[in-house]
């Protein structure tokens, strides 16, 4: 447990201290240039910080079914336990555009530099207006090239308390826009644990389904709910 704690102690000091300098070059170059480009400075570092995490703390990672990506527009579509895919599903599209809490814009340097990326941020506690607000502005991103990732169950989940319901979002941007979900299960939780200082060794799998499309928004969240939960109980 004390070379887990030195470990950990090691990359958080690594991670936290190259935060605030790339945040500051991303800031200071977004008024300069395209976000695809502001994009690939911040998937650079976010690959760094997952190599260092490698490295250091032995958390590995194992794709599966990368060539199931299209080349157009798609709605990635994840479980959410951590902050490992919150920064990896980041590297797998450029442009893309992740739905989160506005609150997160509020944080300093981080914060500021998150706004660069150009998310779509929401207020929760509305849910109706959240929905509209993913909808459109979804949409519109989707239609500039941009795909969007979107973690249906809301809000990070432990890995033992398994799969939560998902919101109809992902469904009916699918629908809307005929752009198609892209189902991804993963299990980062059991090694980059939710507000654990401490990071367990192991490999995290993570599987990409086939493009799925449908005509009825709640259908096909129950599809792509499907293939998540089934995935999710082989690699648990």
């Amino acid at each position: 447990i004390q070379l887990l704690i030195l470990r950990s102690l090691v990359f958080n000091t690594l991670f936290y201290s190259s935060l605030i300098p790339v945040s500051l070059l991303i800031i200071f170059l977004c008024p300069f240039f395209a976000t695809t480009y502001i994009q690939k400075i911040a998937s650079s570092w976010i690959m760094f910080i997952l190599w260092s995490l490698r490295v250091i703390c032995g958390v590995k990672w194992q794709i599966e079914g990368i060539e199931n990506l299209p080349d157009g527009p798609f709605i990635m579509v994840s479980n959410h336990q951590s902050a490992w895919e919150s920064f990896y599903l980041q590297t797998l599209r450029i442009p893309s555009a992740s739905i989160i809490k506005k609150d997160l814009l509020y944080i300093p340097f981080f914060g500021w530099a998150l706004a660069c990326m150009k998310p779509i941020h929401l207020r929760r506690k509305n849910k109706i207006r959240s929905l509209k607000k993913v909808l459109s502005s979804g949409s519109r991103k989707l239609k500039n090239g941009f795909s969007i990732i979107i973690f249906p169950e809301g809000t990070r989940a432990k890995p033992h308390e398994g799969l939560r319901k998902f919101s109809n979002s992902c469904g009916s941007l699918s629908v809307n826009n005929n752009v198609p979900i892209i189902p991804i299960c993963h299990n980062s939780g059991l090694y980059w644990q939710n507000k654990r200082f401490i990071k367990y060794p192991g490999t995290v799998i993570v599987r990409i389904g086939n493009e799925m499309y449908g005509k009825d928004p709640k259908e096909l969240t129950n599809r792509a709910y499907s293939w998540i939960k089934e995935n999710f109980n082989k690699i648990h």
